[in-house]
């Protein structure tokens, strides 16, 4: 936003203000990567409730 032709104001969303904020850890980075690469990024939450419910099921035996 400019007030006669010099900068007053720069308009962000909170993600790209919470990314410039607080670099994301190079240990979130290859998670988030690795996840992808296995398809797990798309994962809905039941998908993930399922799964872990089964995992702990199976645990117990």
């Amino acid at each position: 936003m400019e007030k006669r032709g010099s900068p007053r104001a720069v308009l962000l969303s909170i993600r790209d203000y919470v990314r410039l904020a607080v670099p994301e850890p190079e240990v979130l980075r290859i998670l988030g990567q690795e996840s992808k690469r296995k398809g797990t990024s798309r994962l809905g939450a039941k998908q993930v409730d399922q799964i872990i419910k089964a995992a702990r099921k199976s645990k117990r035996r």
